[in-house]
Order: C-alpha cells, then sequence, then structure tokens
C-alpha cells in the first residue's frame, strides 16, 4: 500500500510542479506565442522566439523553482515516511526534465543552464521541510496538550 501511495504521491506533486509552471509561462501575454494551453506542445519555436529574453528565463527559474517547490509540499504531504526525501525526489525528476531541456534545444542562456541547478533541489527539499517543521510542531502540539490534560 505504501508503494501505491508514495508513487501517486510523486505523480500527483509533478502534475503540480508542471501545471504552476505551465500556468506561470502563461502569465504575460506578451509571451504566448501559441495557440494551445500547454506551452510545451510548442516548446521549440517558444524557445527561439524567446531566446534574447533574459527576463523571461530569470522569471523561468523562478516558477520553477515556486512549482517544485509546491509540488514538493504536496508530494510530503502525500507520503508517509521520508518527506523530506520524497519531495527532494521531485526536485530531482524536475532537473532531469530540465537538463533534458536544455540539451535539446540550444536557446537557453548560459545563467539558466547553471542555475537550473541551484533551483530544483534546494526549491524541493525547502517544500519537504515546510511539512515536516508542520508535522512536528502539531506532535509537539498533541504531546503538550497530552500531558496538560493528564494534570
Amino acid at each position: 500500500m505504501n508503494i501505491f501511495r508514495n508513487t501517486l504521491a510523486v505523480i500527483v506533486g509533478l502534475g503540480i510542479a508542471g501545471l504552476i509552471i505551465t500556468l506561470g509561462i502563461r502569465v504575460f501575454p506578451q509571451w504566448v506565442t501559441f495557440e494551445a494551453f500547454a506551452p510545451f506542445e510548442h516548446w521549440q519555436r517558444f524557445l527561439f522566439s524567446m531566446k534574447d529574453d533574459q527576463a523571461f528565463f530569470g522569471f523561468l527559474l523562478f516558477i520553477s523553482g515556486l512549482g517544485t517547490t509546491v509540488g514538493g509540499v504536496v508530494t510530503a504531504v502525500i507520503v508517509k515516511y521520508a518527506k523530506v526525501a520524497y519531495a527532494i525526489l521531485i526536485g530531482f525528476i524536475m532537473l532531469f526534465i530540465a537538463m533534458l531541456d536544455v540539451i535539446i534545444f540550444p536557446y537557453h542562456p548560459t545563467f539558466y543552464k547553471i542555475s537550473i541547478f541551484l533551483t530544483f533541489f534546494p526549491f524541493s527539499w525547502i517544500g519537504g521541510k515546510i511539512v515536516e517543521v508542520i508535522y512536528e510542531r502539531n506532535k509537539k502540539k498533541r504531546i503538550a496538550d497530552k500531558m496538560n490534560n493528564k494534570s
């Protein structure tokens, strides 16, 4: 049962991270050079049209970090044990996808290629730590409440 739950958590976390990145790309109408909802259907043409826009790639890093954090939080909430480890797994998978993107499509600026390594792991780790801290606080609060009720 845990394998199913953990697999579902990773899939849901990746889906949410991808959705946040997709919605983030669509935020600015001047960047939308395609008709479909998902920019990834026309990714090569889209990246070619954005290759000289440094602000777009900076925003893409930001929105990728945000998406990875939220995906890590959702994954950590769903899994039962090793919450931070599964959140970091989301960061690893997203980093792998970003590396494939950089390898396949040569339109990314150098700062983006370097910064993806500094974005995905730390932000997914933060997502896992957020959930871990909240769960630990709730656990300590429950223990304190039990101790106070006994006296």
